[in-house]
Parts: C-alpha cells; structure tokens; sequence
C-alpha cells in the first residue's frame, strides 16, 4: 500500500496552520474542481486527492493520528524497510472509545466524486471517514445517541438541493439535502442510523460541507463573481452577460461605471435554507478591462479627450 503524504498533496508545510491549510485546499478544489476541468479524468483524479488530503488534515483528531503514522513510517524508512514490508495492520482500528461502525457506500455518498483510497480507509476506518462518528450528549450510554457523516456537495447543488444514497446495517437510506444547506449545515435523518442491541434505531445526521465553486465565493446567502468589461462600455455604458446560479442574465453597465464598482443584483443569490423561495443576492465587481496596444487614430482621439479634460479642469479652478 503507498504511503500518501497529504502535506505535500495540499503543498503545506508539516507546521502549517489551520488557516493555511484551508487556504490551501481552497485554492486547488478551485483549480481541479470537475466542473472547472469537465471530462480531464487526470484533474478528477488530482480533485478526489486534494479532498481526502483535507478531510485527514482539516480534522485535528485525523490529523494527529497520520502525524503519529507519518512518524512511524519515516523510522521504519530509516532502519532499511523495504517497499511493501510495512506493518499496515497495527493502523486498521475501531473507532476511539469503543464506538461502532456504520458501513457506508463512499461512491453513493459522494456521487463519485470524493470516494477515499485504501491507504484512507487503512488509517481511518474507524474515525469518521469511510465510518459514521458517534455523537452523545450527557453521560455515555451503551446505546449510540446519533452518528454524523460528513457529505461534501457542489454549489450547484447546493442551490437546487440534491439527495444522497446511503447504505446502513443492509438498509438503504437516502437523505434529501435542502437547497440552501451551508457548510456545517446538519440533516438530521431520524432513524437512519444504526439498529442498537435494543432493536431501536438511532438517528443519522449528514454533516454538510460545501465544496468551493470557481465561479461565485459565497458570503451567508449571498454570491459575489466578477466581470470583464472593456473601457467603452464602462464609459459610455451597455450590457454585458453575468453567469449566476440559474442561468446568464443581461447586466446593464451605468455610464462612468469605474473599475471594482459592485453592482447588486437583487434575489440572484443563494436560496434561504427552510425558506427556498427567498433568495440572497448576486453582487458583481465589474473589472474594467483596458486596451494593450492603440492605433495611431486610437492613441489621437484619446490625447484630445486628455486634453478636453484638461481645459475642463481649467475651467473649474
């Protein structure tokens, strides 16, 4: 089994923080997100990679234990261990504190999209990641309270809303995600977890996370994207095509627009999560996009507008 160093898949540092990893990963989801990149496998590949990097280093609790791992392999490197030698078995665990697996389809949680390699499961099998987390409030019972899968979904999907299929103790459960949901947003499916010793069953709930969109950074309910517009129509005004969430609209560009300028364009934003029906809105930085090279007849009629302007300013002082 190959070793996976997430640190230098996310191209961070052993110490780095937890902010420069989030940084980190953000930027490369951006650059190998599949809707980015759509029919190149190679950056499918490099997407599913970056995912299971962060899903281990954005968690303190995986995080500390690939270190105690990465440790651990590094010694046995240096005593001579040869490829394919190393002890796997004494990292294939049960989740801490005794807790109980939940089997769980990664392709059908993840769409296909973010399924963990073996070397993941390996290490993880039973720390949330290819396995549910128990979750108990209060004093710990025999009985599991509730378990949490984290589920990572596209923005895109996140505003229509989407469903994933789950399999649980031979029991296929499918959970519907609202449009709307967040980051840290929570779906709470009541007796989609396991069966306990008792016969009852507990509850299941999707822990949301929203994967980074190339197009829109979202704040709340609302979007922010950007759009090029060259130096004629920011002066003298005119329409230009703005993507959003459902579909091109036409944006009217006010003469004397200036460059970083936001226009807001009301209800284009995210749906309000139990409220689909009211919407964020879309705010656009329009990036004045200024001629390279002029023509002769080019570079002539703005020297005169120069000086027009000058006079102009003349005349007011």
């Amino acid at each position: 089994m190959e070793y996976k160093d997430y640190y230098k898949i996310l191209g961070v540092s052993k110490t780095a923080s937890e902010e420069e990893i989030k940084k980190a990963y953000r930027k490369l989801a951006m650059k190998y997100h599949p809707d980015r990149n759509p029919g190149d496998k190679s950056a499918e590949e490099k997407f599913k990679e970056i995912n299971e990097a962060y899903e281990v280093l954005g968690d303190p609790q995986k995080r500390a234990r690939y270190d105690q791992l990465g440790e651990s392999y590094h010694q046995w490197q240096q005593m001579g261990g040869q490829p394919g030698s190393f002890n796997w078995e004494q990292w294939f665990t049960s989740a801490p504190g005794g807790g109980r697996t939940v089997q769980v389809d990664m392709e059908d949680l993840f769409g296909g999209m973010g399924s963990f390699s073996d070397f993941f499961s390996a290490i993880f099998g039973g720390m949330g990641g290819e396995t549910a987390r128990r979750t108990t409030t209060g004093r710990r019972t025999r009985q599991p309270q509730a378990f949490e899968y984290p589920v990572q979904i596209t923005l895109e999907e996140a505003y229509r809303g989407t469903t994933r299929q789950i399999q649980v103790d031979n029991r296929r459960i499918e959970g519907k995600i609202p449009p709307g949901a967040q980051t840290g947003t929570k779906v709470r499916l009541p007796g989609g977890g396991p069966i306990g010793a008792d016969g009852q069953k507990s509850d299941l709930y999707l822990v949301i996370e929203v994967l980074p969109d190339p197009r829109f950074e979202r704040k709340g309910n609302d979007l922010y994207t950007e759009v090029p517009v060259d130096l004629y129509t920011a002066v003298l005004g005119g329409q230009v095509r703005v993507k959003t969430m459902s579909g091109e609209v036409m944006l009217t560009i006010p003469p004397g627009t200036q460059p970083g300028q936001k226009i807001r364009l009301a209800g284009r934003g995210m749906p309000v999560l139990r409220n689909p029906q009211t919407f964020g809105d879309l705010y656009v930085t329009v990036k004045v996009q200024l001629p390279r090279q002029l023509t002769e007849e080019q570079r002539r009629l703005f020297e005169q507008l120069r000086a027009l302007e000058k006079q102009k300013s003349a005349a007011r002082a």
